[in-house]
């Protein structure tokens, strides 16, 4: 039985986003609606957070000692030690309300997020950050979400949540390019839609289910569900590996999507927890 414990008791109200900076012992993740990009150090506890003024859907350590961020309208670099935030490149957007989402690293250091627009209009695009550059990869997108690659570096996972699917694709480490788009995974109804994911070690998928009430590992060789961690939380949005041995998940939560009552049924609804596993996850890749 997996025992998941609240690390956290943080209310926000859309916490996404987890990753793990090995060299910084550290965990980084954000609270979009609240504008926030978090930290914390197990070690000793500390926590710290610095306030945006966009929402803030991703960060990605940066080979040079900054973080890489999704903002609302684009990419953006992050300077620890001065707290300045410089524009790397907007999106292009064919709606302004359309704001990015998810992101992660491929394991050429690229960095990938993509757009969430609506139920109409699902206009939404997946892109790639590359020297500087963007570059849309996919397009009619409704809810760009999480994104895996495998250890060997040849099969790139994706969420559109709108979907209710996992799909899988050709990758090309070299160039960045993506192929051959099918289906592996299909949520059953019941257990709500998948949203952030993360990969371990035997190239399984760890998948929050928003509306599920549960991290769920599945199988994207055979379409199979393997294991249930039970949280909470309603909407449970994402998961990243950590810890020294990679071997602990930890599991980012929200409060949105729910009413009053609901809310008054999830006390730690927007709360970050940490389940040790007997899996690792696979090394974070950074951004050039």
């Amino acid at each position: 039985m997996f025992r998941p414990e609240c690390l956290l008791e943080e209310r926000n109200e859309l916490g996404e986003g987890p990753v793990w900076d090995d060299r910084l012992q550290e965990l980084l993740w954000v609270d979009v609606e609240g504008r926030r990009l978090q930290r914390y150090r197990p070690s000793d506890g500390r926590k710290m957070q610095y306030q945006m003024e966009q929402k803030i859907s991703a960060v990605v350590p940066s080979e040079d000692g900054t973080w890489l961020m999704a903002l609302a309208d684009g990419f953006y670099r992050f300077d620890l030690e001065t707290g300045s935030t410089t524009l790397i490149a907007h999106t292009e957007e064919e709606t302004a309300t359309n704001r990015l989402n998810d992101g992660k690293c491929d394991p050429a250091g690229r960095f990938w997020a993509g757009t969430m627009s609506s139920w109409e209009n699902r206009n939404g695009h997946l892109y790639v950050l590359e020297d500087g550059k963007l570059t849309k990869r996919l397009s009619e997108i409704g809810c760009s979400n999480g994104l895996a690659w495998t250890a060997e570096g040849t099969v790139m996972y994706y969420i559109d949540t709108f979907e209710n699917f996992v799909y899988a694709f050709d990758y090309d480490s070299a160039t960045g390019q993506i192929a051959n788009k099918r289906i592996v995974i299909t949520f059953p109804e019941g257990e709500g839609s998948p949203d952030g994911m993360s990969i371990d070690s035997e190239g399984m998928l760890w998948i929050g289910h928003w509306g599920g009430w549960q991290i769920g590992r599945w199988n994207p060789l055979t379409g199979d569900k393997l294991a249930t961690i039970p949280i909470p939380v309603r909407n449970v949005t994402s998961c990243a590996f950590g810890g020294e041995n990679l071997d602990e998940l930890y599991i980012t939560t929200a409060r949105i999507g729910n009413d009053e009552q609901q809310l008054s049924q999830q006390p730690l609804a927007g709360a970050l927890f940490r389940v040790k596993l007997d899996v690792a996850g696979l090394p974070v890749r950074r951004a050039e």
